[in-house]
């Protein structure tokens, strides 16, 4: 008889974490989402670089070391893409981070996450991830039509950077990476003097809550359009995921959703953007060669030296970067995520996708996800009506 996994030493010695090649290569796979929105919420919502990428990195050793499997830390899809695309501002940002971790570390800690999943039709959440997938590919269109068409920051740019994309799709290479690395190459080359004078000062960790009028925004426009995705997608998606790769250690959702809520209420007062897990991102950090916590702790200590070491030169070059290389970026993020919706593009669920896009994009995210909820359930409150009259 199996003795029960009782203690973390026990954990430990059964779920050792490896450092090697594979699992570097693994710590990559998830790239694409983190990239792109992290970049965007720096440029756009003026959010700090250098704090995204320090807590986004310690969430990834910590949550790395719990698990022990490799769990992303990526950033609240539906809350970057309305923050992005509509302009909000850090504290709004905040605000949405914050009201996300109570409510999602209360969800848990009462047994509530289940039930939650379940009451919410599962279209209404493919619609979100829908309409906020479309709202960033536009935005990263609108974008690209402010550009030249020759230059080095221009149409021909970003057409190279999709192609590339195009050419790697499927490998087991971090193709967004290198493009984000030679968009500097190419910010020196169209702008001679913007690496002159750089400093490479630490950056300074301080207390930022949101104003009194960031937190209707953060609400309305981020956290509630956010719930429903982060409850199916970072804690049930992610934990069925997890059983599938690991057979006889999935991770309870009840401690996912712990996870969520606490990287939120601990790391956004500070500056970190609203973060949570991911089924994407671990299908992709598999494929990748993931195996273990150790990709995820490899992945956490680059991004946290990359804050603490180069957060500043980010924050100043970044707002010379090339626009054709993030518009791609966000481009593809919008694409992936909106991707997610295609099971859902038949008989009703088709119609409350379609509606909530139209409502996302000619109205608002909270109009969409609203409009989608009275669609669903009038077509279950139709259903009753038919089975009770036959």
């Amino acid at each position: 008889m199996t003795r029960p996994r009782s203690t973390f030493a026990d954990l430990r010695r059964e779920q050792p974490l490896r450092f090697d090649s594979g699992e570097l290569a693994g710590s990559f796979g998830d790239l694409g989402t983190f990239l792109p929105l992290s970049l965007a919420l720096a440029m756009t919502c003026r959010m700090d670089i250098a704090m995204i990428f320090i807590f986004a990195g310690l969430m990834n050793i910590v949550t790395g070391v719990w698990f022990r499997q490799p769990i992303p830390v990526q950033p609240m899809k539906a809350i970057a893409a309305v923050a992005i695309a509509e302009g909000l501002g850090a504290g709004a940002i905040a605000s949405a981070g914050l009201v996300m971790g109570v409510a999602v570390f209360l969800l848990a800690i009462v047994g509530g996450v289940d039930w939650i999943a379940r009451v919410i039709p599962k279209p209404v959440v493919r619609g979100i991830q829908a309409g906020v997938g479309i709202k960033l590919g536009w935005t990263g269109l609108v974008w690209l039509g402010a550009l030249p068409a020759v230059g080095w920051d221009s149409w021909l740019v970003a057409a190279v950077a999709g192609a590339l994309v195009l050419l790697f799709v499927g490998r087991r290479q971090p193709v967004l990476l290198y493009i984000f690395a030679a968009g500097f190459i190419l910010l020196g080359l169209g702008n001679a003097g913007v690496y002159r004078g750089l400093s490479f000062d630490m950056p300074t960790v301080a207390l930022a809550m949101p104003a009194a009028d960031d937190w209707w925004t953060g609400v309305t426009r981020g956290a509630i359009p956010q719930l429903p995705l982060t409850l199916l997608n970072s804690v049930i998606a992610v934990c069925a995921l997890s059983g599938d790769y690991f057979p006889g250690r999935a991770i309870a959702p009840r401690r996912m959703a712990i996870s969520v809520g606490l990287m939120n209420l601990l790391c956004v007062p500070f500056g970190g953007m609203p973060m949570c897990h991911g089924a994407g991102g671990l299908a992709a950090q598999y494929r990748f060669g993931a195996r273990t916590g150790g990709s995820v702790v490899m992945l956490g200590a680059m991004k946290v030296i990359a804050g603490l070491l180069l957060g500043g030169v980010l924050f100043s070059t970044l707002q010379h970067y090339p626009k054709s290389i993030l518009a791609m970026m966000v481009i593809v993020a919008g694409f992936t995520l909106a991707k997610s919706s295609r099971g859902s593009l038949t008989g009703r669920p088709a119609v409350i996708v379609a509606a909530m896009v139209l409502a996302m994009v000619l109205i608002n995210t909270l109009a969409g996800f609203v409009l989608g909820c009275v669609i669903a359930s009038a077509f279950a409150v139709s259903d009753r009506f038919r089975r009770v009259s036959t």
